[in-house]
């Protein structure tokens, strides 16, 4: 079906927060109605054992800072989410320990000869194993998360989606959309970027230039290298690394037809995508682990300074 030259792109409003709780009643959600019942309750709990002793102006002085607090807790954010979960992560993260090694099993304590404190009575703790949700990597690329099933992994570019007719953008949307719609899993796209250094590529063709069987050959490297060396100081040039992990838990089979179908319908999108082997993919997942180590150079890597669609 040829769609016509002057066809308007496709818009639709996505809200900001897509994860956001509903609200039940009286404009709050069901964790801030649960806060402020409990507290409520404890509240009226604690008045009726009280009240024969304790003046109720009393009682309200010292129920106040209660009350406001748990209405903090329940109503408030930071970060972005609300205050009762940033307080449970934080008091978790209090609690987790903060040295981890690698161990098969629990640390043991050392030798009593061995040194483990930072000053007098100040006593350094045993550091915890480490758990990394992945097993492991199968030569086919996979990445075995045990009872949670597997992940495949998918290299892709991007597309000049702004270059674009409307007709053609809208065919990009269409399609795209088509893969969201298709996916019976868990999916997610991540797009890492860093800064592209052309330094030592523009001195590689210094180097190379005297070499070169033709003067005019010569003379072309030697132009090309201070092109790059121009280019690089006028622009500030990204390197783009775009992966999609595709997870299931119905078999290995399974997730590596989904990352198969993710390459299909990405290239009917004109984004050239591949599934990542076992290497590839144990690269990929050690430079996620290090972000300031350099960005791998896969074939399907955007390196210009353009924002990807």
């Amino acid at each position: 079906m040829n769609r016509p030259a002057d066809e308007a792109p496709l818009r639709a409003r996505v809200p900001g927060d897509i994860e956001r709780a509903d609200k039940l009643a009286f404009g709050l959600t069901g964790r801030q109605l649960v806060i402020l019942t409990v507290t409520g309750l404890l509240l009226y709990t604690a008045w009726t054992a009280v009240a024969t002793i304790v003046h109720p102006l009393v009682f309200l002085a010292g129920a106040m800072p209660v009350a406001a607090a748990a209405f903090g807790l329940a109503v408030g954010r930071r970060d972005g989410i609300s205050l009762d979960a940033w307080v449970l992560a934080a008091l978790r993260h209090r609690r987790s320990p903060a040295r981890l090694v690698p161990a098969d099993g629990p640390i043991t304590s050392p030798p009593a000869w061995v040194a483990t404190t930072a000053g007098p009575g100040d006593r350094l703790p045993l550091p915890a194993p480490l758990h990394l949700p992945a097993k492991g990597i199968t030569p086919e690329g996979l990445v075995d998360l045990g009872a949670d099933g597997s992940v495949g992994l998918v290299a892709a570019s991007t597309v000049a989606f702004g270059l674009r007719t409307a007709a053609e953008q809208n065919g990009l949307v269409a399609g795209f959309a088509r893969w969201l719609h298709s996916l019976d899993g868990p999916a997610q796209i991540v797009v890492r970027a860093q800064r592209v250094d052309l330094t030592h590529l523009a001195d590689r063709y210094l180097a190379a230039a005297p070499g070169l069987p033709h003067p005019a050959l010569e003379q072309a490297a030697r132009a090309h290298a201070t092109f790059l060396d121009d280019l690089a100081a006028r622009r500030e040039l990204v390197h783009r690394q775009v992966t999609v992990a595709v997870r299931s838990r119905r078999g290995p089979h399974h997730t590596a037809q989904q990352a198969a179908e993710a390459v299909r319908a990405l290239s009917a999108c004109e984004v050239p995508a591949g599934v990542l082997d076992g290497p590839d993919a144990a690269t990929r997942l050690a430079a996620s682990l290090d972000p300031t180590a350099p960005a791998m150079a896969a074939p399907y890597a955007d390196s210009d300074g353009d924002d990807p669609w």
